[in-house]
């Protein structure tokens, strides 16, 4: 058998969506760079949700960035919230009035090798979020090894140099196996829709804080009309394999 046979062979397949995947933990695609989240709806709180999933596996601080559009647009970090998603590491919150000043923070921020993640959001589709802006928070994260996530509502996807680009939107939660009034854990719609290095695809992700092991919280489920995330038969290392 080939590899890419074997590798399938291994995999469970316990989803009615298909083979269920572990999500590693930066995804960065082999390097730090900067992610593209877009809300697929108003007012959607899928893509804090699926960025805040990501980093509830690691330690170190994390900056927070938004411009006010962003903060009438879709609230403010809840505190309960954060906990229920794992997050206990610090959450340095930066407020701001003009996306301009969003993109600054981020790319100062992006120097500190010592936070987990420099995470920005901006509303709408401002002239200044443009492809050099985006270009230049790319050139930081490469150099420093920090990845950054730029949160994008209203936003119709503009050029950016974003490495990954994702639309993001809620899906409803499968049952709870304790309890069949109470909603199960959560999932998301995942649409990848550019990334260097690897095919599109559409994937469901699903998070569940009660896992083992925090690698395991986070896991991606591939429709049956889209492939796994995956490049070239080879299993994505997590960061501590790279």
């Amino acid at each position: 058998r080939t590899k890419h046979e074997q590798y399938y062979m291994c995999m469970p397949a316990d989803s009615s969506y298909g083979q269920v995947l572990p999500f590693p933990q930066p995804v960065t695609f082999g390097q730090s760079a900067l992610t593209d989240v877009f809300c697929q709806k108003p007012a959607e709180a899928a893509a804090i949700g699926f960025v805040l999933g990501k980093l509830g596996q690691v330690d170190r601080p994390i900056i927070w960035v938004q411009d006010y559009a962003s903060r009438r647009e879709n609230g403010q970090l809840y505190a309960p919230g954060l906990r229920s998603l794992c997050i206990t590491q610090p959450v340095l919150r930066v407020t701001v009035s003009h996306p301009r000043d969003v993109l600054w923070a981020m790319e100062e921020a992006a120097t500190c090798a010592s936070l987990s993640a420099v995470i920005g959001e901006v509303h709408g589709a401002p002239a200044v979020l443009n492809f050099t802006s985006t270009k230049r928070l790319v050139m930081r994260a490469d150099a420093s090894g920090v990845p950054l996530y730029l949160i994008r509502s209203g936003d119709p996807g503009v050029l950016s140099a974003a490495r990954a680009r994702w639309r993001v939107a809620s899906l409803p939660s499968p049952p709870n196996p304790h309890d069949s009034q109470a909603p199960g854990v959560a999932q998301w719609d995942l649409d990848l829709f550019r990334a260097r290095g690897r095919n599109p695809g559409r994937w469901v992700a699903r998070y569940d804080p009660q896992a083992a092991r925090k690698a395991d919280r986070l896991s991606l489920v591939s429709r049956s009309d889209y492939g796994p995330l995956e490049t070239g038969g080879q299993r994505i290392p997590n960061s501590a394999e790279r």
